[in-house]
């Protein structure tokens, strides 16, 4: 999937201009005419220059900033902020586009690059056989991932990134359900059973179309049994076996 992933951006995640040349108002008797200075930003920005980019594209909108070419200067920057890593950058300029141009014809455009700022910057917590405690990460990160992409395509379902948008969540429900499975198998080798359990629990109400749904089950059985609550183990072994008929059987 993230080959997949990968290959889709290469192919639409191009922060290209999307209009033609028109003179704005606004004109600074000082500044040099607004084509001129959004092409040499734009060079700076296909040069991988990007901090030089976000400079020229902000001195633009400082001198004409309204117009199309103050908003398209905005989403570049935005764009610029996203590669060049600065995912909370990125993410601010989004939002300030977003607010400020809401009916925008490429407004989708922004709330793309918001999820993905916040999928790259998320996408590291997930490595789970790294060793580290999973109560010490944050999944603040692929929730707020996957709220700019559902709001991407709810308000935009014909948007040209709306297919890699619904990819992006699908994996995103999947890694938070396996998050909370890791918190709450961390919690049943502490013998911290109540929590263990209520962490299963919502798997199953959260997250209930994600493989994780077996292994929350099966901390269900555990929790309850290692708790002597022997009538809810059995019901979750039940829903267990007509689920997963060739899940083990529970011990004890």
């Amino acid at each position: 999937m993230r080959h997949s992933l990968a290959v889709f951006l290469l192919l639409t995640l191009t922060a290209c201009g999307l209009f033609g040349a028109k003179p704005d108002g606004g004109h600074s008797a000082k500044a040099p005419p607004v084509e001129e200075m959004y092409s040499t930003a734009k060079k700076h920005l296909n040069e991988n220059s990007f901090e030089e980019a976000v400079k020229q594209f902000e001195s633009l909108q400082s001198h004409y900033p309204y117009g199309r070419y103050a908003q398209q200067a905005q989403l570049e920057i935005t764009y610029a902020y996203y590669r060049q890593n600065e995912p909370e950058s990125a993410i601010a300029a989004a939002d300030r586009f977003i607010r400020q141009y809401p009916n925008h014809p490429h407004v989708d455009y922004a709330y793309y690059v918001k999820g993905l700022a916040n999928f790259n910057a998320d996408i590291g917590i997930f490595g789970l056989a790294s060793g580290q405690d999973p109560t010490e990460r944050d999944p603040k990160a692929a929730q707020d991932s996957f709220a700019a992409f559902k709001d991407l395509v709810i308000r935009f379902p014909s948007s040209r990134y709306a297919p890699d948008a619904r990819l992006r969540m699908q994996y995103l429900l999947g890694a938070l359900a396996k998050y909370e499975v890791h918190v709450a198998r961390y919690y049943l080798r502490r013998g911290a059973n109540i929590a263990a359990v209520n962490r299963a629990q919502e798997v199953l109400k959260q997250y209930p179309n994600t493989p994780s749904i077996h292994d929350a089950l099966q901390i269900l059985v555990q929790g309850y049994g290692a708790l002597g609550m022997k009538e809810l183990r059995d019901d979750a072994q039940r829903v267990l076996d007509k689920n997963f008929p060739a899940s083990p059987p529970r011990e004890g």
